[in-house]
């Protein structure tokens, strides 16, 4: 079962060459989910062989233009195949004016059905594999975190188990898998928690950007295998941040070290450090956290299902 995260762009404020505006995408199962889409957005999808007509929800987290700019584009490109599900976006509530008044004055053609949707605190999305939930998060225009997490697993099926407690190969093994208890053909019944292990966790996700420093966001990301977290500023620049509601890397490290995080990206780097500079912030964060990635434009993170 595939789980890939894709860094499309990461940075903030104002895009650099090589370095686009905050995005990422969600590659589940074949689904796809987009996470905030800033300009430079429909460059990286392209660069990466993305399908992003196939694109089910985007979620973005506030209605500042690095976060949003991109996409008038992507519900533009979208029109141009044919498309037959509907595209839902979360986000604050601006966000149905913002694509309401895009679509008017740019005369857009769409032809699929658009759901725009308000974004609440808590479980937003919850299908039978997974939930995405949203989290209040503290800058200068209403904010929101985002966390992807699949739901309990059944647990490892054991053959042995099954042919010991008499239950033939074929269907009945596909039952007991499925969390379905079995009657043999002697009248025995077998239950699921005879023939499996315990149930296993699913994998878990989390999106964060444009906050301030706030040590509640660790309980909401908690034990996530990949934190997407802004490091807009290295640690000497800590006012700085504070004034305009972002976090330092060091921050950042804080956070995914209090969640217990397997791993960390950092995103939305400030403009004002060049690329080779972006090292500082990585330094900082990892003298904190030392499992932290300087993500990269186009960077991709694999998170494999535990056993």
């Amino acid at each position: 079962m595939s789980f890939e995260v894709f860094a499309l762009g990461t940075g903030g404020m104002q895009p650099l060459p090589g370095r686009f505006l905050t995005s990422a995408m969600v590659r589940r199962e074949g689904e796809l989910f987009l996470f905030d889409c800033g300009e430079g957005t429909q460059v990286s999808l392209k660069m990466l062989d993305l399908h992003w007509k196939k694109i089910d929800r985007i979620f973005i987290s506030h209605m500042h233009a690095d976060h949003v700019t991109g996409l008038p584009g992507i519900l533009m490109l979208s029109s141009q195949v044919d498309r037959e599900s509907p595209l839902t976006i979360f986000g604050p509530p601006k966000l149905a004016e913002y694509v309401e008044s895009s679509r008017r004055i740019l005369d857009m053609y769409i032809n699929y059905e658009i759901i725009v949707k308000p974004v609440s605190e808590g479980v937003i999305v919850d299908e039978p594999e997974y939930t995405v939930s949203a989290f209040r998060l503290e800058h200068t225009k209403p904010c929101w975190g985002y966390v992807l997490q699949e739901k309990m697993r059944p647990g490892a099926f054991h053959p042995e188990a099954a042919n010991a407690a008499g239950v033939p190969v074929g269907p009945m093994w596909g039952q007991l898998q499925k969390g379905q208890s079995v009657t043999l053909p002697d009248g025995k019944v077998v239950t699921p928690d005879e023939v499996m292990g315990p149930p296993r966790k699913g994998r878990k996700f989390s999106y964060v950007t444009d906050t301030l420093y706030l040590p509640g966001i660790a309980d909401f990301v908690k034990d996530s295998d990949l934190l997407l977290c802004e490091g807009m500023f290295t640690a000497d620049l800590e006012e700085t941040a504070r004034e305009k509601k972002h976090m330092t890397s060091a921050q950042a490290g804080m956070i995914a070290r209090d969640a217990h995080v397997k791993k960390m990206g950092l995103l939305h780097y400030s403009p004002r450090y060049s690329n080779g500079e972006l090292k500082n912030l990585a330094r900082d964060a990892r003298a904190i956290f030392p499992d932290t990635i300087l993500t990269r434009d186009r960077m991709s993170f694999d998170i494999p299902l535990e056993d």
